[in-house]
């Protein structure tokens, strides 16, 4: 059976950028545009050339330069926008003229200030003027969400009339629900007899955190085009996610029948690079990206990754460009994934003395929430020397709420026990001058050896 392909627009150099924080230099663009073409997306949304000189310029640049994607320009349906969109994005070997105008009844009125039929006019008069220049017009219905039905399905017949090979259907306040935006979706391939002549597009705003469920929805209803942004970047609360909706397609291609070019493992550099750039972190939590996306804490989910990663993982992270899923050593995790973490560290612990460690692991894990590799082997990665860890201990010397904590540390060199140990009321900096102690006796006892404590 044939899949449809879904073109994925990207619009972080356009509405990204109008992220509050998130301006980006000249430069920082082409970077990041040389990256979104090696993450192979369809359409590059590169600025808005008549906003200013730098956007102009920098859309130029990407023009000339970037090349595999189509390059866009934004414009008002206005002449003005029109010529210097096109003389910004003509360098491009497929460029496109990306045009707007507001179709709802509240932005005619109060922003506007237009009646539906000078809308229309100067919507069909855009698109035959872009339609000059290039054969690849793209129109928007800003605010197509809260549009009247009707007089969207006019304006959509008019403008493909008029020329316009992509029409957009912005959701451009984040107001609609799934279901509700499907069936305008559906509305409009039922109600335009010309609608087969075009793709049809979604742009999906996320103030109500709806904007990936939108996008699918309509994608699912018949939209072949979705606009996105990487990391969810835009205006207000952002835009779809692009790495949602192509890991969604890409994950669930059973339900949603279609698929994407995009080059998935690729989709954590890009999200990195985005947020340096614009310094926005990307929050946590963030699905696909953030750093928790697939990093397991609970002892629960920690057995069933480690048994069969597919019990608690619905994609791999090689899928997006990452390494591996992360175990999270804290307060929740078992003896599972305490010991998996060791043994990749190259630490094998009889049942015995594994038991042990763990119970200080716990006590260490309910001070400081998450312990790291390095709380596990402290100063090994300094020191470069061959350890044979044999035991890790700790002894409270006095009581109360500032508990004197000591930690002894034995290691075994060629058979021999060498003994380290300190003392704090913070049990991290006990272990660190314990290991730093014994390592000390260590390198000492071998050069009076004669072995003067080589490097790896």
């Amino acid at each position: 059976m044939d899949i449809d392909r879904v073109v994925v627009f990207d619009t972080t150099l356009r509405d990204g950028e109008q992220s509050p924080g998130a301006s980006l230099g000249i430069e920082e663009k082409l970077q990041i545009a040389r990256q979104l073409a090696r993450l192979n997306v369809d359409v590059i949304e590169a600025g808005f050339p008549v906003s200013s000189p730098a956007q102009f310029e920098a859309v130029r640049l990407i023009a000339q330069q970037v090349r595999g994607p189509v390059i866009a320009g934004l414009a008002r349906a206005v002449k003005l926008d029109i010529d210097r969109c096109w003389e910004a994005v003509r360098y491009a070997p497929r460029p496109r003229i990306h045009t707007f105008i507001a179709t709802s009844d509240i932005h005619l009125k109060y922003k506007l200030r237009m009646s539906r039929q000078e809308v229309l006019d100067r919507a069909v008069e855009a698109v035959k003027l872009a339609r000059g220049y290039t054969e690849d017009v793209e129109f928007s219905a800003e605010d197509a969400g809260r549009t009247d039905p009707g007089y969207l399905c006019q304006v959509v017949e008019a403008v493909i009339d008029a020329g316009a090979t992509t029409v957009n259907i912005p959701d451009t306040v984040g107001y609609m629900i799934p279901e509700e935006f499907a069936a305008l979706i559906r509305k409009l391939y039922q109600s335009v007899p010309n609608i087969d002549q075009v793709t049809l597009s979604v742009h999906c705003h996320n103030d109500l955190g709806l904007a990936t469920a939108n996008s699918l929805a309509g994608v699912k209803a018949g939209a072949r085009q979705v606009e996105c942004t990487i990391n969810g970047l835009g205006e207000r609360a952002g835009n779809a996610s692009l790495e949602e909706v192509v890991m969604a397609i890409n994950t669930r291609q059973d339900f949603m029948g279609v698929s994407t070019s995009v080059e998935t493992t690729e989709i954590y550099r890009t999200s990195q690079m985005v947020s340096k750039l614009t310094g926005l972190e990307v929050q946590a939590n963030k699905a696909i990206v953030g750093a928790n996306a697939f990093a397991h804490e609970a002892g629960i989910h920690q057995d069933g990754v480690l048994k069969e990663k597919s019990t608690y993982e619905i994609m791999t992270p090689q899928s997006i460009g990452l390494e591996r899923s992360r175990l999270v050593l804290g307060r929740h995790s078992g003896r599972h994934g305490f010991k998996a973490r060791l043994e990749e560290m190259g630490y094998r612990l009889s049942d015995e003395m594994l038991e042990k460690t763990y119970q200080r692991f716990l006590l260490l894990a309910d001070k400081k929430k998450e312990v790291f590799d390095e709380d596990l082997v402290a100063i090994d990665r300094l020191v470069k020397l061959p350890i044979n860890l044999r035991e890790y201990s700790i002894r409270a010397v006095t009581s109360g709420a500032e508990a004197m904590g000591e930690v002894t540390v034995k290691i075994d060199d060629d058979g021999a026990i060498v003994i380290g140990r300190a003392a704090s009321t913070d049990i991290i900096e006990a272990s660190a001058k314990a290991y730093i102690n014994v390592i000390n006796k260590l390198v000492a006892r071998r050069k009076a050896a004669g072995g003067a404590g080589k490097s790896k």
